[in-house]
């Protein structure tokens, strides 16, 4: 079982590193900038970077649970090269966006269409369970027919 998800397992850790860095940006910002909590405003710099940290946190939930339903029901080498995709183009949204608002556009566009990909092969690969299990059918045997 377990060599079925351990690239899975490996893209989430990932995942939660790169969240746990994200977060510690807006401790290191907090702290440059002044900005004691509850307080998530202060200077541009600091609130793009506290926007950056709080648009990827609110993705993540959404990302993992495509990444695991990909990878379980389609293929888990492509979830799992489609989520160190995904994660690399966080990573430069939240730099981009770091520097400059305008910056964070391209990456955005690009993470939104891996996520996008990612919703198409967990559909595909749901959409066959369901029909070769429940139905009978075998879309992949009839399509190499």
């Amino acid at each position: 079982m377990l060599d079925q998800i351990h690239w899975l397992a490996a893209v989430t850790v990932l995942g939660v590193l790169e969240q746990a860095y994200f977060f510690l940006q807006v401790i290191y910002a907090r702290r440059l900038f002044g900005i004691s909590p509850p307080k998530i405003s202060g200077p541009p710099e600091f609130e793009r970077i506290f926007r950056a940290q709080v648009n990827s946190s609110e993705y993540f939930p959404i990302f993992l649970a495509l990444l695991w339903q990909a990878g379980l029901f389609f293929h888990q080498g492509s979830a799992a090269a489609l989520g160190l995709l995904y994660l690399y183009a966080r990573y430069c949204y939240f730099m981009g966006y770091k520097a400059s608002s305008s910056e964070r556009l391209a990456p955005i566009y690009f993470s939104a269409g891996v996520l996008w990909i990612l919703i198409a092969v967990s559909v595909l690969g749901i959409l066959h369970f369901f029909l070769s299990h429940y139905v009978g059918l075998n879309v992949l045997q009839l399509l190499t027919a």
